[in-house]
């Protein structure tokens, strides 16, 4: 989540999702429609608001990939599969002597 404050109400911050955001614009207001069709003006900048979804994108994947991190040395990573229409992979084996 991204902390905002609407316009004319900094005094209380509020959280979103910015998974919701659709567009930004700057009329000259900052207003930004979400996913649901709602509006909400805030008080903050086009820019300072795309810097904060920035940010937090960062720091979820920053965190997924330090939470992926130890598995990677454990675990060695699964054959790739094969692709669809390939041939199957036959490797020869050596008959033993009778």
């Amino acid at each position: 989540m991204i902390t905002l404050n609407r316009l004319g109400q900094s005094d209380e911050p509020f959280q979103l999702n910015p998974d919701m955001i659709v567009t930004v614009e700057s009329t000259p207001d900052t207003v930004i429609a979400l996913a649901t069709g709602a509006k909400v003006v805030v008080a903050e900048s086009p820019e300072e608001v795309m810097a904060a979804v920035h940010a937090y994108r960062a720091a979820v994947l920053s965190d997924a990939l330090r939470r992926r991190a130890p598995q990677r040395q454990t675990t060695p990573p699964p054959a790739p599969a094969p692709a669809r229409g390939d041939p199957p992979r036959l490797s020869a084996v050596e008959d033993e002597p009778t």
